[in-house]
C-alpha cells in the first residue's frame, strides 16, 4: 500500500510539473505576444511643404518664327533655348537674335523674329548679340553716334538722338521710338510688357523686354528713366 501511494504521488508530483511548465510557456509566449502588439510603429513622414526640386516648373507662352505656338511648361532652370526647342523653330527664325542660353522666368513671353524683323529692329545701327539676362538681343551692325540734345535724328548717319530721358512707364509709341535701336517693333513690345507684367522698377527691367539685352541697355540707360 505504502509503495502504491509512494508511484501515485510521483505521477501526482510529474503532472504537476508538466502543468506548470506548460502554463508558465503559454504565459511567455502570451506576454511577448502582447508586448509586440502594444509597441508603437514608428514612420518617418516627409515633412509637410518639402517640395522636390524637380517638381517645379515654369510656364512660358512661345509665339513667333515657331511651328507650335502657345504655352509650354518647362523643369525650372530651363533656358530659352528649351522654350524655342520645345516650339520647334521655323527656317526663317533668327535664333542668332535670342539669347538662348539665357535662365527662363516663370510667365515670360518668348518672341522668336524671323529674319526680316530681326533685320527691321536693326535698321539704324543697333550693337551686336549680347548676352543679358533679357534673353534676346538682335544682331546689328555699328556703335550708335554720339547723343546730342534736342531729340532731332541724326541726318548723316541715320541714328536717333532723343533730348530729356524717356519715362519707359509712360512713353507712348513715338517717344520710345526716339530711342536709339528702339524702333516700332521694340517700342511695341515695351509697352505690351508694361501692360502685362506692370511697370518697370528701375530702368535696367527693360532687359527683361525681348529684344533688349546688356550691350543695347548700355546705349539706353542714360536716356530712359521709371519716375
Amino acid at each position: 500500500m505504502f509503495s502504491l501511494e509512494r508511484r501515485q504521488q510521483l505521477v501526482v508530483l510529474i503532472i504537476a510539473a508538466v502543468l506548470v511548465f506548460g502554463g508558465g510557456y503559454r504565459y511567455a509566449v502570451w506576454q511577448n505576444r502582447a508586448a509586440a502588439g502594444a509597441a508603437p510603429s514608428v514612420e518617418q513622414a516627409a515633412p509637410a511643404g518639402d517640395v522636390s526640386a524637380a517638381a517645379k516648373e515654369v510656364v512660358v507662352y512661345v509665339v513667333g518664327a515657331v511651328e507650335k505656338p502657345g504655352l509650354y511648361r518647362l523643369p525650372a532652370g530651363a533656358r530659352w533655348g528649351d522654350a524655342v526647342e520645345r516650339a520647334v523653330a521655323r527656317p526663317d527664325a533668327a535664333l542668332e537674335a535670342l539669347n538662348l542660353a539665357a535662365p527662363l522666368p516663370d510667365g515670360q513671353k518668348v518672341v522668336v523674329p524671323t529674319r526680316q524683323q530681326a533685320a527691321a529692329d536693326n535698321a539704324g545701327g543697333t550693337a551686336a548679340p549680347s548676352t543679358g539676362s533679357g534673353g534676346v538681343s538682335p544682331a546689328g551692325a555699328g556703335p550708335f553716334a554720339p547723343v546730342a540734345a534736342g531729340g532731332a535724328k541724326g541726318a548723316a548717319s541715320g541714328t536717333k538722338t532723343p533730348g530729356a530721358p524717356v519715362n519707359i512707364n509712360t512713353a507712348g509709341p513715338e517717344e520710345l521710338d526716339s530711342l536709339p535701336g528702339i524702333g516700332p517693333s521694340l517700342a511695341r513690345r515695351i509697352i505690351q510688357y508694361r501692360e502685362t507684367s506692370g511697370a518697370f522698377k528701375t530702368p535696367e527691367d527693360i532687359k527683361n523686354v525681348s529684344g533688349i539685352g546688356d550691350k543695347k541697355y548700355e546705349q539706353l540707360k542714360d536716356l530712359i528713366t521709371v519716375n
